[in-house]
C-alpha cells in the first residue's frame, strides 16, 4: 500500500519542475485569452478610429469608384491604380492592425510572461503515432475543449442574435440613408455590435483562465518517489553526504590535532574541557585558540600536549568560558585578555624556570573570568 502511495501524483510540483517545463516550452496557456484580447484591442481602436476611419473609406470608396479615360482603355494603369488604392486601405487599417499585433505579443505576458524555447521547435516524431493520436483525440482535454467551443458558440451566438434584434430598426433604415451617413452608421453599428459580441466571450475567458492553470499544474503534479529523488539529484544522496560530512570533520580534526604542539598552553576544566591556545607577537594581536574539545577529545588534547610538553594548566572558568565563546582559529575575546595575560605570563616563566632554574612560578589562581562568560557561573 506505502508503494502505491508513493506511485500516486499527490505532491505540488516542485520549483525545480516547473522551470524544466518551461525550458521545455510547458507553460499554461488560454487561447481564449489571447483570442479575446486581440479581438477587443481591434474593436476598441476601430471604435475610438470611428470619425477618421469613417472619412478614409468614403474618400478609398469615392476614389474606387471613378474612372477617368485613361484608366478606362489602358488596361495596363488597372495594376498600379489596384495597388495605390490597396496600400491607401492597408495605411487607413495600420492602427487597428499594429494594436492587434502589440496585443497578440502581449496577451501571453499576462499568464506565464514572455516564453522562447528552442525545445518546441524540435519535431517529436512520437506525435505521429496514430495510437497516440487517437488517445489525445479521446481525452478529458478534448472533452473540455468540445464544451468550451460548444459554450462560445452558445454565448457568441445569443450574443449576437440580441444584437442583430436590438438594432433591427436601425439596419432597416440604413436603405434611407445617404451613402456618407449610410457608411458612418454601419460603422457604429458594426463596431458595437463587434465589441458586445466580443465581450460575450469574457464568461468563456473567466472560466478558461482558471481551468488551465489548474490543469497545467495537474500535468506537472510529482509522486512522492519523484519528490525523493529529485531531492537527491539536487542536494546529493543523504548517506553520500553524510559521509562526505563525516570525512571533513575526521580531517579537521585531525589538522586540529596536529596544530597541539605548536600551542603555548592547554587550558583544561579539568577533565571536561580542554583548549589550546598560540600567541605570537608577530603578526597576532590576541592570542588564538589552535585546538578545544569536551571529554574524549578534551582528554586526547591533553595526551598530545604532555606528549609534546606542552604546559596544561587547570582553569575550570577560563576553560569553560573559551569553549563556549571561541571557535577554532579565533582570537581569545576581549574580555578575557586579562586573563589569558596572566596564564601566558604563568607559562613564560615556566618555560625560564625549566631553562634557567631558579625558583619555580606559582600557578595563577582566581582568574578574572567574567561571570556572564563562565556557563559554569551562569547556570
Amino acid at each position: 500500500m506505502a508503494e502505491d502511495s508513493d506511485l500516486e501524483k499527490t505532491e505540488q510540483p516542485s520549483q525545480r519542475r516547473l522551470d524544466q517545463a518551461k525550458e521545455k516550452g510547458q507553460v499554461a496557456r488560454s487561447t481564449e485569452l489571447s483570442t479575446f484580447s486581440i479581438l477587443l484591442a481591434g474593436g476598441a481602436t476601430l471604435w475610438f478610429m470611428g470619425a477618421s476611419l469613417n472619412a478614409h473609406m468614403v474618400r478609398l470608396l469615392h476614389d474606387a469608384l471613378i474612372f477617368n479615360q485613361d484608366v478606362v482603355f489602358k488596361p495596363e494603369l488597372m495594376i498600379p491604380r489596384l495597388y495605390d488604392l490597396s496600400m491607401d486601405m492597408l495605411i487607413t487599417f495600420a492602427p487597428v492592425l499594429l494594436m492587434m499585433l502589440i496585443t497578440a505579443l502581449g496577451a501571453p505576458l499576462i499568464l506565464n510572461g514572455w516564453l522562447f524555447s528552442t525545445e518546441a521547435l524540435v519535431p517529436q516524431f512520437s506525435r505521429m503515432n496514430p495510437i497516440t493520436g487517437i488517445g489525445r483525440i479521446i481525452s478529458t482535454n478534448s472533452l473540455v475543449e468540445l464544451v468550451k467551443a460548444l459554450g462560445k458558440a452558445t454565448i457568441v451566438g445569443g450574443v449576437a442574435t440580441w444584437v442583430i434584434w436590438h438594432h433591427r430598426d436601425d439596419v432597416i433604415q440604413l436603405a434611407s440613408l445617404s451613402v456618407t451617413t449610410a457608411i458612418s452608421q454601419t460603422g457604429y453599428l458594426v463596431c458595437g455590435s463587434f465589441l458586445a459580441i466580443v465581450s460575450g466571450m469574457l464568461l468563456i475567458v473567466a472560466i478558461d483562465v482558471p481551468f488551465q492553470l489548474w490543469s497545467h499544474n495537474k500535468k506537472l503534479m510529482m509522486t512522492k518517489e519523484e519528490i525523493r529523488q529529485e531531492s537527491k539529484e539536487t542536494d546529493g544522496n543523504p548517506e553520500v553526504k553524510g559521509r562526505i560530512r563525516s570525512m571533513q570533520r575526521e580531517a579537521a580534526r585531525r589538522r586540529m590535532m596536529s596544530a597541539i604542539p605548536t600551542a603555548d598552553v592547554v587550558v583544561t576544566n579539568p577533565t571536561h574541557y580542554s583548549v589550546a591556545l598560540k600567541y605570537s607577537d608577530k603578526g597576532m594581536s590576541a592570542p588564538v585558540v589552535v585546538a578545544k574539545g569536551s571529554h574524549l577529545i578534551a582528554h586526547r588534547i591533553r595526551e598530545i600536549a604532555q606528549e609534546n610538553n606542552v604546559p596544561i594548566l587547570e582553569a575550570p572558568p577560563l576553560a569553560r568560558a573559551l569553549h563556549k565563546h571561541t571557535e577554532i582559529g579565533d582570537a581569545i575575546p576581549e574580555a578575557l585578555y586579562t586573563a589569558v595575560a596572566e596564564v601566558l605570563a604563568y607559562v613564560y616563566q615556566l618555560k625560564r624556570y625549566n631553562t634557567d632554574g631558579g625558583v619555580r612560578p606559582d600557578q595563577p589562581g582566581s582568574l578574572p573570568v567574567p561571570v556572564e562568560l563562565d556557563p559554569g557561573a551562569v547556570a
